[in-house]
């Protein structure tokens, strides 16, 4: 028996049999098109994971792995260009086959008389609790992490092959956009409503970008958050100085926070740095850009905007805090202090260290500051600038359409949506819990476990300044990722200025939508529609 699905000009095809089929690259449509196909056989069963013999065979055409799906629709160069796509093909298949091959040889994991489900996601420790109460609850079904192929483009190819996870989670806007139009997200729009869960009611505004796509729901928010300011009160008992107090009305300024942020940074008699009187993690730079009144895109993504004035201020200011104002380290100083290894390192290892006295970061940070032995922590809404808004990001899970057992899966994401899930998310401090009402309770306002803790109530009422992140589909979000992150680093080594930075990203990011028009002529369609319209 043989089953087919093709995805824009990728074919999967699962047949029962034997034999590995190896790799072999030929030539499709009288060699006007470079194919490469793979095939390969499991045999046995996995604790009743999977039972009796597959065969995998694949054709993928070069360039699938392009983006948000829209290069399994587009068209693909001639001549020379061409030969480079087939290499580029023959190289994807390959991977794809080692992909496949170490799916086959990895560890039976099933429990027997148990349904086995899949969650690939991030390797934080508060993962295993998770999935220990998912198990508690649901005794038919076992549940397992798989923190090794989150990848958005191993977990595209994966679930087209067929030996995908059952639920893998979303981290953004983009990705959201790739797995829906790679065919590989499930619409659990209905299933959900028959549930009597409603996404839009229940979860954060912020956490729609990574659950709704076009109007239909593709899954469940797992957590929330925006960052605020981390304080570390013995810095400040030892420097004289109080909290700093906000006015829960109006916030405060980044104006009124330099001041404070300056007498905290210290340095010895050589002129050693003792601490800091902040710190920040880089891929935060939206967090500055939305309060500065910035954009990444234009409201119909047609054009990129980051060589706004706004957004150029934003980054700019970024800069001052460490060569103007010299309240953040450099990347020399901080290779200096930076330690290796285990989930969380860092910023928050060095903030946990008291290498910071205050610093930027979300609520889901005393995943790992809990386990600093005396560190006595304070946190109060950041400062803004022209505007007070802030970020908002968080994580969602989405189910395998091509999963045998997505009906089951649909349980973990009912989970997601319960008391359970979000009482022990709070308690963890894993970010926020996804469902609200859930965050306004005494039981999250005051954890007996730990007393100390006082500033919950901050964090759930910062969530309603949020903005989430921005996309457009005429860009690959990882492409446009990697153009900005490269700017961002030299305007952090102090090699470029805000402005050059941002317009050099900018122009990049045009020349790519330029490539992405050209390869896929129903974006082109839709492009020109959007800016014939912005232009009447």
């Amino acid at each position: 028996m043989r089953a087919k699905h093709r995805v824009g000009g990728t074919t999967v095809a699962a047949r029962h049999g034997g034999g590995l089929t190896g790799l072999a690259h030929r030539r499709g449509g009288g060699g006007s098109r470079p194919e490469n196909r793979i095939g390969i056989r499991r045999s046995g069963q996995d604790g009743g994971a999977r039972r009796g013999r597959a065969a995998l065979t694949f054709t993928l055409h070069p360039g699938f792995l392009w983006g948000d799906g829209a290069s399994a629709r587009g068209r693909f160069a001639t001549g020379g260009e061409q030969s480079v796509k087939y290499v580029f093909g023959g190289a994807l298949a390959v991977l794809v086959l080692l992909s496949v091959v170490a799916w086959t040889i990895q560890p039976t994991v099933g429990v027997a008389g148990k349904t086995p489900l899949t969650w690939v996601s991030d390797d934080n420790p508060a993962r295993r609790e998770q999935i220990e109460l998912f198990n508690r609850l649901h005794r038919d079904y076992h549940l397992r992490l798989d923190p090794s192929n989150t990848g958005m483009q191993k977990v595209i190819v994966q679930c087209i092959a067929g030996v995908g996870p059952d639920i893998f989670d979303c981290y953004n806007a983009f990705q959201l956009s790739a797995y829906v139009r790679s065919g590989i997200a499930w619409d659990v729009t209905d299933e959900l409503a028959e549930a009597g869960i409603d996404v839009r009611k229940d979860c954060w505004e912020a956490g729609g970008p990574i659950m709704i796509f076009e109007g239909r729901v593709y899954g469940f928010l797992n957590n929330a958050s925006v960052n605020a300011i981390w304080i570390n009160k013995d810095i400040l008992d030892r420097q004289g100085i109080p909290l700093p107090k906000v006015d829960p009305e109006r916030g405060w300024t980044w104006e009124e926070f330099l001041p404070l942020a300056k007498s905290l940074t210290v340095r010895d008699a050589k002129g050693r740095i003792e601490h800091f009187g902040f710190m920040m993690d880089w891929w935060s730079w939206y967090h500055f850009v939305t309060q500065w009144g910035g954009h990444v895109y234009s409201p119909d993504g047609t054009r990129c905007v980051l060589d706004s004035p706004e957004t150029i201020a934003a980054i700019q200011f970024m800069q001052d805090l460490i060569y103007t104002h010299g309240v953040a380290p450099d990347p020399v100083e901080e290779a200096a202090m930076r330690s290796q290894g285990g989930w969380g390192s860092g910023t928050i290892t060095f903030f946990g260290s008291g290498r910071a006295a205050m610093a930027l970061g979300g609520r889901w940070w005393l995943c790992t500051l809990r386990n600093y032995e005396g560190l006595r922590l304070g946190a109060v809404e950041c400062p803004h600038g022209p505007l007070r808004r802030f970020w908002a990001y968080g994580r969602s899970s989405l189910i395998n359409k091509n999963s045998p057992r997505r009906e089951q899966a649909l349980a973990f994401l009912k989970y997601l949506a319960g008391q359970d899930f979000s009482e022990l998310i709070n308690h963890q401090a894993d970010a926020l819990a996804p469902v609200i009402r859930y965050c306004y309770t005494d039981r999250y306002l005051h954890d007996p476990e730990f007393p100390n803790e006082d500033f919950n109530a901050m964090w759930r009422d910062v969530m309603r300044l949020g903005r989430p992140s921005e996309i457009s589909p005429f860009i690959n979000g990882n492409v446009a990722g990697r153009i900005i992150n490269k700017q961002l680093d030299l305007v952090k080594s102090n090699q470029k200025s805000a402005a050059e930075a941002m317009r050099q990203a900018a122009r990049l990011i045009h020349d790519e939508m330029r490539k992405t028009l050209e390869r896929d002529p129903t974006l082109r369609e839709r492009y020109d529609r959007l800016t014939s319209e912005a232009a009447k």
